[in-house]
């Protein structure tokens, strides 16, 4: 559930209430003149791995299959050039 706080009162209080989001994992909903603007949640944690997990799992994983090379270069020749952009004068 979240808290109902006007824009004023989160301008006044917002060390205060971001430190609520944070620590306490509270939310808020900002409204204006009555109307919902925002709403102040906690930040979902990034989605991915870290360096020092991705450096953990790559003695683990496979090594390229020796047509790997070859592979890559058939994928840039099917693409083609691209032409150069063209910046405005």
């Amino acid at each position: 559930m979240e808290t109902k706080i006007t824009a004023t009162e989160l301008a006044k209080s917002l060390s205060d209430i971001l430190n609520r989001v944070r620590y306490r994992g509270e939310r808020f909903l900002v409204e204006r003149n009555g109307e919902p603007v925002a709403i102040l949640e906690p930040a979902r944690p990034a989605q991915g791995i870290t360096l020092g997990e991705l450096l953990d799992r790559l003695p683990h994983m496979p090594w390229p299959d020796e047509d790997f090379a070859d592979d890559l270069e058939a994928i840039q020749q099917s693409q083609g050039k691209v032409p150069p952009p063209s910046w405005p004068s």
